[in-house]
């Protein structure tokens, strides 16, 4: 047992149904780093509990965990859902230049030509692209634009964007709320 975690948890992954007779178990990853699942990692299976992955086989999907071997204890991890902090993600993940965390992205205002359109909700990936899910700025829904609505995160709609100042400036998205 570790101390709980009060600040917010990432689902990384989440380990499915026992494989085979020797205690593997089907890993589910919904990140962008597979890197992170090597031998001996530890997450976190809720606020307080961890496990610890004795052996991974990324290009399989298959994980054995605390060194179990045998199906039948296996199984009370079956849907278990790995988290991990943000700051360990910031360890253990790299990104390329331009690049950044999607929890940074979420809670930044978006702008177009000075105007406040609103804030990153969430990011969303559909197909193969990321959209920003945003949700409309007040005193834009009261003019009757709706109140959410989708900007694809990608050139020619992104413009920049400033994580310390939690600002993104776009192009276009405007036209995709008035479409809304």
């Amino acid at each position: 047992m570790s101390k709980p975690y009060k600040e917010p948890l990432l689902h990384i992954a989440t380990i499915g149904k026992t494989v085979g007779i020797k205690g593997d178990m089907k890993l589910h990853i919904k990140c962008d780093f597979p890197e992170q699942f090597q031998k001996n990692a530890r997450f976190l299976i809720n606020k307080k509990d961890t496990i610890t992955l004795t052996d991974v086989d990324i290009e399989r999907g298959l994980v054995k965990i605390n060194n179990l071997i045998y199906p039948e204890d296996c199984k009370k991890y079956t849907n278990a859902k790995l988290y991990t902090t943000y700051e360990q993600t910031r360890k253990d993940c790299h990104l390329e230049e331009g690049e950044n965390f999607w929890f940074d992205i979420e809670n930044c205002e978006v702008y177009e030509d000075g105007i406040l359109l609103g804030k990153v909700h969430e990011v969303e990936r559909l197909t193969t692209h990321d959209y920003l899910s945003v949700k409309t700025d007040e005193k834009l829904v009261e003019k009757g634009f709706a109140s959410n609505f989708l900007i694809p995160y990608i050139a020619p709609f992104k413009v920049s964007i400033d994580i310390k100042k939690k600002m993104i400036i776009v192009n276009g998205a405007m036209d995709i709320l008035e479409a809304s």
